[in-house]
């Protein structure tokens, strides 16, 4: 079973109450959007597979794989897959 966390940012799922119209709470959980995405890296001159939320995702696109990396304190170790 692959479990649901983003690699980049650790974000993983939350629990939360459904209400009901009686005001009856049953536990749920919000999943994380999480996508499977292949990032290129320039300094390795090759592709790197990541799942990743769709948040990460924008900011991949935004500042690039390396700083977004540090921008989270991830792991560098990500890349060496």
């Amino acid at each position: 079973m692959v479990t649901k966390r983003c690699q980049v940012s650790e974000k993983r799922r939350n629990k939360a109450n459904a209400v009901s119209f009686s005001n009856k709470r049953n536990r749920k959980f919000q999943q994380p959007n999480l996508q499977s995405k292949r990032f290129w890296d320039p300094e390795q001159k090759r592709w790197v597979t990541l799942r990743v939320s769709v948040k990460v995702l924008k900011t991949i696109t935004k500042y690039g794989l390396r700083s977004t990396l540090k921008r989270y304190d991830a792991n560098t170790k990500l890349l060496q897959q």
